[in-house]
């Protein structure tokens, strides 16, 4: 890109101050926060396998600077809206959002241009989307959501805290204790687990409105971080919630089914793989990704996760990162005190210990134990009967989808099986504590 294209880039950035000056007219867009790394040698989130393509990385200045752009991008349209808490209360941008999302932004009376610019931007479907696709990837994403998912929520939700720079808005806004972990860990399901519901990501889909929901959350969370200066730092921790930091949440499987594609010297997607792949770019883009972040090929995939992983600096802070871990494994994510609750908590629960140790731990387990996962061999038994269990079941689900007949009565199935997860999982909430968004006082009115 030539100097005029990055300058417009950062144009953009800067943009968010006069777009939210209530959130950002403070931020200083221009600087390198401590999160940010270029430099050669510098431990970062990528690692193992993948820290070999860092050279590659450091040598393209122009996905440096791209990179270090949405680093420091929040989301203009929701933060926008959120920024409203200066004339309307909390509740009231809730439920205006919510009667948009259900019956359009037209019907909602007095409905403020940051509402209808938040709307119109979800609206607006790019060219690239095929909702055909789109919903042929949920009906293969359902197999896994139902029947892997439940064992793995509580892990898969530890790898959003593993690194402090991404975790201390979570800490920041009370997700410490076993309670609220609970919640956030059963919101992130929820919203997962709807998008895959047959029209889910329809305008008037459930997926959609939880998605405006997600990024209301987000939005709340930034406004809130960053009002409270002497806890959050913009020159070390940068923007929170930055755009960059929401691509793993979105993107791991399909960026994990691309590197092993790179491996096998394969280039193309299969059709399946492909819907799967056009599902997950479709949801994150109702998440407020922008399309440069949404890659439409293996290696572009592979390319933009580890340039946000070969930019973010290591580091494990045990005040944050340790107490959101702990908090994470001891919640009751239970639905209710059945035997049969009780039985799949047990089994989740080892599942999820062996799950961080293997991906995060490097198999170390006295590591491990050190910071509060303690994975003792009655953990991994319970893990591999489950494994086998989880193993079982996909397989004759992913060959009921290849017999006529069978398929329809299989997905069928499946989606009475999410939306069972989902009365488990209870009401999302999609918020941080209400309480703590009190509005900015306005300035006073100029003599």
């Amino acid at each position: 890109m030539t100097q005029a294209g990055q300058d417009h880039r950062w144009t953009k950035v800067e943009a968010q101050r006069e777009r939210a000056p209530a959130m950002y007219g403070n931020v200083d867009f221009r600087i390198i926060p401590e999160r940010f790394t270029a430099t050669a040698g510098d431990p970062t989130a990528l690692s193992g396998e993948y820290a070999s393509e860092r050279d590659a990385l450091l040598a393209d200045a122009e996905r440096l600077d791209f990179i270090r752009a949405y680093t420091m991008t929040g989301d203009a349209a929701a933060d926008a809206y959120a920024s409203l808490m200066r004339d309307y209360s909390f509740r009231t941008l809730v439920d205006m959002l919510v009667l948009a999302c259900d019956q359009g932004v037209e019907n909602v009376p007095d409905a403020p241009p940051e509402l209808v610019d938040l709307i119109r931007e979800m609206e607006r479907t790019p060219d690239w989307v095929d909702m055909k696709l789109v919903e042929e990837g949920a009906r293969i994403d359902r197999n896994s959501a139902a029947n892997f998912g439940p064992f793995i929520i509580r892990g898969a939700f530890i790898a959003t805290f593993m690194n402090k720079y991404a975790a201390l808005p979570m800490a920041i806004t009370g997700t410490l204790t076993t309670q609220t972990a609970a919640r956030r860990v059963k919101d992130t399901a929820t919203f997962f687990t709807t998008s895959l519901l047959p029209g889910a990501l329809e305008r008037f889909g459930p997926g959609f409105k939880a998605a405006a929901m997600v990024r209301l959350m987000h939005s709340m969370v930034r406004a809130n971080v960053l009002r409270r200066p002497g806890e959050w730092d913009v020159s070390v921790y940068g923007i929170p919630i930055p755009q960059v930091d929401q691509m793993p949440a979105g993107l791991i499987s399909i960026f994990l089914l691309s590197y092993k594609m790179i491996a096998e010297g394969r280039e193309q997607f299969t059709d399946s793989e492909r819907a799967m792949v056009e599902l997950a770019r479709y949801r994150c883009f109702l998440l407020g990704l922008p399309e440069d972040l949404l890659a439409d090929t293996p290696q572009g995939i592979v390319d933009l996760m580890n340039a946000r992983s070969g930019t973010l600096l290591s580091g494990y802070d045990d005040e944050t990162c340790g107490e959101l871990l702990r908090a994470t494994m001891a919640a009751d994510l239970r639905p209710n005190n059945s035997f049969r609750a009780r039985t799949h908590e047990t089994f989740e629960r080892a599942f999820a210990k062996l799950f961080f140790v293997k991906s995060f731990m490097g198999n170390d387990k006295e590591k491990a134990a050190s910071i509060g996962v303690d994975l003792k061999a009655g953990d991994i038994a319970l893990a591999a009967i489950a494994g086998i269990f989880i193993y079982a079941r996909m397989r004759l689900y992913a060959l009921a989808a290849h017999i006529p007949g069978l398929r329809e009565i299989a997905d069928r199935r499946l989606v009475a099986k999410l939306r069972a997860q989902l009365a488990d999982y209870g009401h999302a909430e999609f918020t941080t504590d209400a309480r703590q968004y009190r509005p900015s006082a306005k300035p006073a009115a100029a003599d």
